[in-house]
């Protein structure tokens, strides 16, 4: 899985290590300054993305354009897809080993297959953007109130602050 994820990922950044020939002198000159600053995180940055759920493309494209290693590039993406993928693995045999004792093989596939179906559909029918900003969405007055049924002062300035961001 690494190997594959590590190749695919690795036409993105060629492509645009090739893109980068088309610059023009100037902005090449300013990249290239910019890219003596970034060799020192680029490695371990880019391995946190492909270990990680976030997304890597932020970090890829750029590092093609400033002709990052392509070997170092491999390298680091490598380490971190295996890293995860085997996580991913010895978590999956552990959960198997576990649920194994209560469940058979059969259930589990089918418990498998639905929970990936109704996952996708949540992703897909649900605006998380949208429900995450109505989670965090606090409104200053329900926390003075709240505060205020609790018995807490709010009222000083720098305390009704505090409260709001303590939430």
């Amino acid at each position: 899985m690494a190997l594959g994820s590590t190749s695919a990922k690795l036409i993105h950044y060629l492509v645009t290590f090739i893109f980068g020939n088309f610059l023009g002198q100037e902005r090449r000159n300013k990249l290239d300054a910019a890219a003596a600053k970034y060799q020192r995180w680029a490695f371990l940055a880019l391995f946190l993305v492909a270990a990680t759920p976030l997304p890597d493309e932020p970090v890829v494209i750029p590092l093609g354009i400033l002709r990052y290693s392509p070997a170092k590039f491999s390298l680091a993406y490598f380490a971190g897809k295996f890293l995860i993928a085997s996580i991913g693995a010895y978590l999956g045999r552990a959960g198997q080993g576990f649920l194994g004792q209560f469940i058979s093989q059969e259930a589990m596939i089918i418990l498998s297959i639905v929970l990936t179906v109704l996952i996708t559909v949540i992703l897909v029918k649900v605006d998380i953007w949208k429900l995450w900003q109505r989670i965090t969405k606090r409104n200053p007055h329900q926390a003075v109130v709240n505060c205020t049924k609790l018995g807490v002062n709010t009222s000083s300035r720098a305390h009704y602050s505090l409260v709001v961001d303590s939430d």
